[in-house]
């Protein structure tokens, strides 16, 4: 008889208005019966500089939705947002630092795979790909280039409904890619993990040459190597 396969149980906080991340789960651990997905959300609709925007990203409910993630026993818990970007990478960093003491379970964001792929490849100009407006990607560059990576390139969209942002054509990302690669950047960073840039990665390779990283698929990236190491 064949030994079962134990899971490799990966949960995700997601913004509540995100469907791009879950659809691309699906697309993507469907083929590979190691790994099972969960899913809570923290209530995230518009995405601006405004106050209101910023205080959507609570501490009290990013641990909510750690804590119904936790209850379920995972191998790891992932925040699958992006806002560490302008709000400071620290804010990942003490997030899944307090995931990890309260549940003692290794603890993920989307934003810090993105810094560890960038670090990998030793990048010290990147070229972004937002949805933002124009004062978060300012902010944005503000703290890569704090860490030591210069923005030399920036496309956005100047978007604030997140569920404006699952709505942007593959194709449109791909134009923006390109128009960013101009700039001769290390490395392109599509920034946000609602949207739809993994469908569009080995096109935009192709055509711009250097390395790009997308905000999902770092993300699942990452939890595969985790996988793999407790396998």
């Amino acid at each position: 008889m064949n030994n079962p396969i134990i899971p490799f149980r990966a949960g995700f906080m997601l913004p509540s208005s995100n469907t791009v991340f879950e659809d691309r789960c699906f697309d993507v651990f469907s083929s590979d019966p190691r790994i099972r997905a969960h899913f809570a959300r923290v209530p995230v609709v518009s995405i601006s500089n405004t106050e209101s925007s910023l205080s959507q990203f609570d501490r009290g409910r990013m641990l909510a939705a750690a804590r119904s993630l936790a209850e379920a026993g995972p191998d790891c818990i992932v925040w699958a947002g992006t806002a560490a970007s302008w709000l400071g990478f620290e804010f990942d960093k003490t997030l899944c630092q307090e995931i990890e003491d309260r549940w003692c379970v290794r603890a993920m964001s989307a934003t810090l795979s993105i810094n560890a792929r960038l670090a990998e490849l030793k990048a010290g100009s990147i070229g972004l790909v937002t949805p933002y407006g124009a004062e978060l990607e300012a902010r944005i560059a503000q703290n890569y280039e704090a860490i030591g990576i210069r923005v030399v390139g920036a496309e956005r969209l100047d978007l604030t409904e997140n569920t404006d942002y699952a709505a942007v054509s593959p194709a449109r990302i791909l134009k923006m890619v390109r128009d960013v690669a101009r700039h001769g950047a290390d490395a392109i960073v599509i920034l946000c993990t609602n949207l739809a840039g993994a469908y569009i990665l080995e096109e935009a390779q192709r055509q711009v040459g250097c390395s790009i990283l997308d905000s999902v698929e770092e993300t699942l990236n990452a939890v595969r190597r985790v996988s793999m190491i407790r396998s």
